[in-house]
């Protein structure tokens, strides 16, 4: 059975047993096509049941609801041709599809976000990892009101922090982080701002995970951190803390899983650095400002007619400079992928590296990344780059830094 079929047969059995969560479709096949994203939900209408699917657009959202099992077709025919990429949500199983243009197809199991059933109700909320326990800080940090409606303004913001739990918490189960234990889990944000995603990361700690939390958000803007910990001291006495400090030199520790969000240019290299210096088993950036490559970045034949245009080179920078982030992180030993933390329509800033480590890579298989690394640089120019200190180094250290 092909990648796509078995996809289809888990969602059709997703719908007949009510394990289905939540389905998404994402990676547009052409960026300049009006939907952007399809997300869907099961619900009850008229006795029957149907897959909602919500088309997002850059200025508006549709609805289609499609009974069953016509819209098991209906999903069929947009993927590969429209978007290449999907993600299913059951309660036994969370399915990731990816179809590649001109590479084999592949359908990835993960651990199950959730195992409770969302309501079929046509007028159901939205299935979210923040309930009513997460009331007390997004009212303290403002962004709720008490009947926790977003204020005006941060709706956009209450999204990305629910699409922030949610990637995480697949992350984390990834990592075995949803393990029963008695030991802290330790959670570094870097340049946390005011703390939304920090609490956040308290958040599914301690309520979805079930794990007595550690976190530490690091910020170098004084008055930013003394509001933050005067929340944090009403509402996570000991398991959330605030400290001034820059990712470059801020004690660290050893360290469970490492965040960085939107940190400056070389601060998200200095937190991949840090994050790998201290053992962590799960590093998450979502980089900002690329200024270090793109002076240096030449002009390769045959990109150089393009690469003429500032616009373009400025892209091309960016993503050479996420690329070559990404073979790093490999190199030393980390399964990493990008990820569209949030649509465009929410940040123009919404591209997530997520790296898991996993086993210490031969001595052939870092042979095999470096000479990746040392290709793609020379290709682009590149002489000198922020992540230089790891590849000298002799490989991932375990202990605190």
């Amino acid at each position: 059975m092909s990648a796509l079929a078995s996809f289809l047969h888990h969602l059709a059995a997703s719908c007949a047993d009510d394990g289905f969560v939540r389905l998404s479709l994402s990676s547009p096949t052409r960026h300049d096509d009006a939907v952007q994203r399809i997300q869907a939900r099961l619900v009850d209408l008229d006795g029957g049941l149907h897959l909602s699917f919500t088309l997002k657009e850059e200025r508006r959202d549709t609805t289609q609801n499609v009974p069953l099992p016509d819209a098991v077709a209906w999903v069929e025919r947009k993927l590969g041709r429209e978007f290449r990429g999907a993600l299913l949500a059951t309660t036994t199983a969370d399915w990731q599809l990816q179809l590649p243009d001109g590479k084999d197809a592949r359908l990835i199991r993960h651990k199950p976000a959730t195992t409770e059933t969302p309501p079929r109700s046509h007028d159901g909320k939205k299935p979210t990892f923040l309930g009513a326990s997460a009331l007390p800080w997004l009212q303290g940090l403002g962004i709720v009101d008490q009947q926790g409606r977003p204020r005006k303004n941060l709706a956009d913001k209450r999204v990305q922090i629910d699409r922030y739990v949610e990637i995480l918490a697949h992350l984390a189960r990834d990592c075995g982080f949803d393990a029963k234990s008695e030991a802290p889990l330790r959670v570094v944000d870097v340049g946390c701002g005011k703390g939304h995603l920090t609490f956040a990361a308290w958040h599914l700690c301690k309520h979805v995970l079930h794990r007595t939390p550690h976190v530490v958000g690091i910020e170098v803007r004084d008055e930013l951190v003394a509001n933050a910990s005067e929340l944090a001291a009403q509402l996570a006495p000991g398991e959330l803390t605030f400290v001034h400090g820059d990712i470059g030199t801020v004690p660290l520790g050893a360290v469970d899983a490492l965040v960085a969000l939107h940190a400056c240019n070389t601060a998200t290299d200095h937190a991949i650095r840090r994050g790998i210096e201290a053992g962590a088993r799960l590093i998450v950036v979502a980089p900002c400002c690329h200024q270090e490559v793109r002076p240096q970045l030449g002009r390769p034949a045959p990109l150089d007619a393009v690469l003429r245009h500032g616009l373009f080179a400025e892209r091309m920078a960016e993503w050479a400079t996420d690329g070559l982030r990404t073979l790093v992180l490999e190199h030393m030993g980390y399964r990493t992928k990008a990820i569209e933390f949030v649509g465009g329509e929410h940040t123009g800033k919404n591209l997530m590296l997520a790296a898991v480590r996993g086993s210490e890579p031969t001595p052939a298989q870092r042979a095999t990344t470096r000479a990746a690394i040392d290709g793609f640089r020379a290709f682009f120019g590149i002489g000198t780059h922020a992540l230089d200190e790891l590849l000298a180094a002799p490989g991932p250290n375990a202990a605190g830094a």
